[in-house]
């Protein structure tokens, strides 16, 4: 299984040079604690993820230290570079680089490093678990002909 068949390819993004007021605004319209940061690659029509900027981002460094969040634009806080993963890798190459670097989400590209969507633990657990609930249909199922042949 490939990261490009489960990840979200609706992926909430900002700019660089956004208000941070503006990106939490938008944060809570689309019910999200995760953005990636682009910027448009020259002569290409997609965007290449420059960083990411997570609530927890503007908790940490903008509430708790009391800071005016209207003075700061999201490049001031972003993580920049961030570690991405191309849409054809397989799942469990996705997996390793979660560990690695201890993240939850990882932005998803296509060859050109244009973003394509977005791989969260979320959506692994919930393939998953479509998985393991069809390798459980199937052992009932066969249980159930069995069964049946032996009636």
């Amino acid at each position: 299984m490939n990261v490009g068949d489960i990840c979200v390819h609706n992926v909430v993004t900002v700019l660089e040079h956004d208000e941070l007021t503006t990106a939490a605004r938008v944060m809570r319209e689309q019910h999200v604690g995760y953005l990636v940061v682009v910027m448009q690659k020259v002569g290409e029509t997609g965007f290449l993820p420059i960083g990411v900027l997570t609530d927890r981002d503007i908790v940490v460094s903008v509430v708790a230290q009391a800071t005016d969040p209207a003075s700061l634009q999201v490049g001031d806080l972003m993580s920049r570079h961030p570690v991405v993963i191309e849409q054809s890798a397989p799942l469990s190459k996705a997996l390793q680089e979660m560990r690695r670097t201890g993240v939850r989400r990882l932005p998803v590209v296509d060859r050109g490093g244009l973003l394509v969507g977005i791989l969260s633990l979320d959506d692994v657990v919930g393939t998953l678990s479509d998985e393991l609930l069809d390798v459980a249909a199937a052992t009932r199922t066969e249980v159930r002909m069995e069964k049946a042949l032996r009636a």
